[in-house]
């Protein structure tokens, strides 16, 4: 037992990358556009170049790992991760502050897509999704967390400082990956191909409609979450006055909604299938994502009524991403590395593309952030809906680590 919660707790904290990168600056992000002098759709570039390397470190620590392992290219990630986050906080400029955010997505990735190699590793199906709502539960720690202690590290230091904390986390998380996570790719299972039969493979998941329905939903439903996360900041602070502090109890408590729903996911996966709870997370967000868009054209409502759907947004996130990936990754246990890794891929470039949108009108107007998020979520119930009509195979799956 306590072998399995040491597992939990280093994949939950790897999969926290991107909350942690993304999420803990965002309170000062108003203040670091000020400090190197740069406009809201700058500022947001470096949200989407945290993203691109996301996406791109998955598509290279993916496939590596169906090769090397699992362990290896992790503790080497989080590594090189840490010492980004400290050339962060050295930035002279936006430009060169946006290049080294590229680099730290790069880095983080390897936690992120391996962390869900490791779990299909091990499970499939519905005990794959139960588990991945584990992850949930330590995984929405971080963006919980982070805004918190993001605005209560900028009452004592500048933004820099937020940097200089991610950099401590790593070496945390270094520390945590050498010692509680086993290697769970044993080499008589590992790919021994090399680059173009990785692409191969790549093709062949791109050719796959049900993968890529359930990715492409996924991505979507992420999509709409960043445009929540790269454009409340300006909404809430800017325009309805919230301070960064209150804008971080915000943010929290939008975060607990996951936590919350994600949970309530896996006790609801003992009586309905991941697909069945997929759709109706999925219109749940399209239903708020289209009553945030009313509620800003027709204005005039106050803060509470942004708030209420936007909640529900991001709360739905709770039981998409685990029942969408565990559906994913069902049919592709060969090749759970590079399927985990155009998963991920997808998730962070459709966000990539989405952050600078959110400020194409200035700071003073929430019509952008509110359009996207309702396009997004009606755009990922529709294409689970059309994508995805062949019923994945949801067998359960128990291992040693189930104690």
């Amino acid at each position: 037992m306590r072998h399995r919660v040491l597992f939990i707790l280093v994949l939950g904290s790897l999969t926290a990358f991107g909350p942690l990168s993304i999420d803990m600056y965002l309170p000062g992000l108003p203040a670091m556009a000020h400090s190197l002098n740069a406009s809201a759709s700058e500022a947001q570039l470096t949200l989407t170049a945290c993203l691109v390397g996301l996406a791109l470190g998955q598509l290279l620590a993916g496939p590596l790992s169906d090769r090397l392992g699992r362990r290896r290219p992790v503790i080497v990630g989080v590594a090189a991760y840490s010492l980004a986050s400290l050339f962060c906080a050295l930035s002279p400029s936006v430009h060169v502050l946006t290049g080294l955010r590229l680099v730290q997505g790069l880095a983080g990735a390897a936690g992120i897509v391996i962390s869900r190699a490791a779990v299909r590793d091990l499970y499939s199906g519905v005990e794959a999704a139960r588990f991945f709502s584990i992850l949930m539960l330590v995984n929405g720690l971080a963006p919980i967390l982070a805004p918190v202690i993001g605005g209560q590290l900028l009452k004592v230091t500048s933004w820099r400082g937020v940097f200089v904390t991610l950099a401590a986390i790593g070496v945390l998380l270094l520390v945590g990956a050498i010692a509680g996570l086993p290697e769970t790719l044993p080499p008589e299972r590992r790919r021994g191909d090399g680059l173009r039969a990785t692409l191969a493979t790549m093709r062949g998941l791109t050719r796959d409609h049900v993968f890529m329905g359930y990715a492409i939903a996924a991505g979507l439903s992420f999509a709409a979450m960043f445009a929540y996360i790269a454009g409340s900041p300006f909404v809430l602070e800017d325009i309805y006055g919230i301070s960064p502090q209150v804008f971080s109890a915000v943010f929290a408590a939008n975060a607990c909604g996951i936590v919350l729903v994600s949970q309530i996911n896996h006790r609801l996966l003992a009586r309905f299938t991941p697909r069945s709870l997929l759709s109706m997370a999925l219109a749940a967000a399209a239903a708020a994502g289209i009553a945030l868009l009313t509620v800003v054209l027709v204005g005039g409502l106050g803060v509470w009524a942004v708030l209420v759907p936007l909640f529900v947004v991001v709360s739905a996130v709770g039981a998409v991403m685990p029942n969408s990936t565990a559906l994913a990754l069902t049919d592709h246990p060969d090749a759970a590395g590079s399927a985990s890794a155009l998963l991920g891929m997808l998730q962070f470039v459709i966000g990539a593309v989405v952050a600078p949108l959110v400020g194409v009108a200035g700071k003073h107007t929430a019509v952008p952030m509110a359009a996207l998020i309702a396009l997004l979520t009606v755009g990922a119930l529709v294409t689970m809906g059309l994508a995805t009509r062949r019923p994945a195979s949801v067998p359960a799956v128990r291992t040693p680590l189930d104690g």
